[in-house]
């Protein structure tokens, strides 16, 4: 069994929570508070996107603690995955508002960000970094050469 990360979810907590009360929140007030128009539309989207990746934040650390890869994921990687749920989650609702959404293009979208991150991370794994070589200790076993 593959050692596990010793990656805390205490380093990810203070991100979650401010992204998801300010996405969550702001969707509250959003609409309630706002009218339909051009402007609090886009404010929906940057704040849906907040609120997904604030919500996705833990799953993915869980996920990725639950199924451990080789080069551990780190900080970063847990963050990116998260954010593909945030934009996976906004544009399904930008091609609903449009009512092109089929589950052809879920599926499709869902598979293509996934197909990304898949790509990512193999690039990750193939940057090559030399081990450093091992010190040459002296053999006491053999005498010393003179000097001719």
């Amino acid at each position: 069994m593959e050692p596990r990360s010793s990656q805390s979810f205490r380093t990810f907590l203070p991100a979650a929570l401010t992204m998801s009360i300010l996405g969550w929140g702001g969707l509250a007030l959003l609409f309630y508070a706002t009218e339909p128009t051009v402007w609090p539309r886009w404010g929906f989207y940057i704040l849906w996107t907040l609120a997904l990746t604030g919500t996705a934040l833990p799953v993915t650390w869980f996920l990725n603690l639950r199924f451990p890869s080789n080069p551990p994921a780190g900080e970063y990687i847990i963050a990116r995955q998260a954010i593909w749920f945030g934009v996976y989650g906004s544009t399904l609702a930008w091609l609903q508002l449009g009512h092109i959404l089929t589950l052809w293009y879920v599926i499709g979208l869902a598979l293509g960000l996934i197909a990304i991150e898949y790509l990512i991370r193999m690039r990750e794994r193939s940057r090559w970094q030399p081990t450093p070589p091992p010190e040459i200790q002296p053999d006491d076993s053999q005498p010393p050469v003179p000097d001719a």
